[in-house]
């Protein structure tokens, strides 16, 4: 049924686009677009259910053709006024938003909001929303690398609330401000009632460079037995060249148990390289270094537990080729390590892993 509802609101928004359009009212406007994502991916951990580990929520499925990502959205803007609506399908909201009410599982973004200030461009918006936290999105197109980093993957992508954002007249500041359900959640805990905060700091010198700083403050346990989640997200996104672009980022976090009196943390970074050939070739080159120690996010297996928790090493080169300005088909290989037999080869503990993927991509 969910599915069919799916299908029926690209019809519909495809016809209010069209309708909307023919109107000349002329102070408003509404925007349409579908993206799909086809993927396939061959984990040498060589899953026997074809699931690849239970920390990886994007291309999940092993040895299997599927679909990571099938969208239809709809924006509507006008000078005082916005909305947007996402709807999807697809591998990553089955397994990334499974803790989430089920007829919820399927909303990408969902949002409205409204300018405050005549002389200033504020804004104030609610709903679901992409989160404020990291330079990886759940889209792989907007992405320099197919597959996402262990930091995107254990970091929020969605989160619902209420936010404000406000961005300087020269357009080289923005400034976020978030009041949220918790930890990338729209369904709030049970037996907590205390809000979560969010902050984000961005600052374009100039084209083709930005700093980002985000924060998020929260209480991921009960209002009786708190765990208070401290953690900062910073990046730097730089195009050095017509040819050549860097992004390097850092993640690091606390979290507090009351009914212990125990302090956890974990870090994360990464960085990529990217060179664009020709116009329709572009490589990008990554690596990525990935620690929680006390098992806050990646909880190690029974017979696998030791001293340095989850710590993990990782490399991957993709290649890109864009045939028309809607399309890209992408290819990656991606090798993990660590110190301990954290990873799986070939069924069996290991201290590495390899994975090969390649997808194609539309947008329409």
């Amino acid at each position: 049924m969910k599915h069919l509802c799916f299908f029926i609101l690209c019809f519909f928004a495809h016809y209010a686009k069209a309708q909307l359009y023919n109107d000349s009212l002329g102070k408003y406007k509404i925007e349409t677009s579908v993206y799909i994502e086809a993927y396939y991916a061959f984990d040498f951990a060589k899953p026997s259910n074809n699931e690849r580990a239970n920390y990886i929520f994007n291309h999940r499925r092993h040895n299997e053709f599927n679909v990571n990502h099938g969208i239809i959205e709809t924006t509507i803007n006008s000078e005082n006024i916005r909305g947007h609506i996402a709807l999807m399908i697809g591998t990553y909201s089955q397994y990334n938003l499974i803790n989430e009410q089920e007829l919820i599982r399927n909303i990408y973004e969902g949002n409205v909001g409204f300018k405050i200030s005549k002389k200033h461009n504020l804004w104030i918006d609610a709903g679901i929303f992409g989160s404020h936290i990291g330079f990886e999105s759940a889209i792989s197109k907007d992405c320099w690398t197919l597959s996402r980093s262990i930091l995107a993957d254990n970091t929020p992508y969605y989160e619902a609330g209420i936010k404000a954002t406000y961005t300087s007249s020269n357009e080289k500041w923005t400034l976020k401000g978030l009041l949220l359900n918790g930890w990338q959640r729209i369904k709030r805990l049970e037996n907590n009632s205390m809000p979560s905060f969010g902050t984000q700091i961005q600052f374009q010198p100039q084209k083709g460079f930005l700093f980002n700083s985000s924060t998020y403050i929260g209480n991921e346990g009960t209002d009786s037995l708190r765990q208070m989640r401290y953690f900062h997200n910073f990046y730097a996104q730089m195009e050095l060249t017509e040819r050549w672009g860097l992004i390097t980022g850092f993640d690091i976090g606390w979290q507090g148990n009351e009914a212990t009196k125990q302090i956890r943390s974990w870090n994360a970074s990464s960085v990529m390289l990217r060179y664009k050939l020709k116009p329709q070739w572009t490589i990008c080159g990554r690596g990525e270094h990935y620690w929680d120690r006390e098992s806050i996010f990646i909880i190690p297996d029974a017979n696998n537990i030791n001293p340095n928790g989850f710590r993990v090493f990782g490399y991957s080169l993709n290649i890109d080729y864009a045939p028309a300005e809607n399309m890209l088909v992408r290819i990656e290989a991606k090798r993990l390590n660590s110190p301990d037999e954290v990873l799986v080869m070939h069924q069996k503990q290991s201290n590495q892993n390899f994975v090969l993927i390649g997808s194609m991509a539309v947008i329409f």
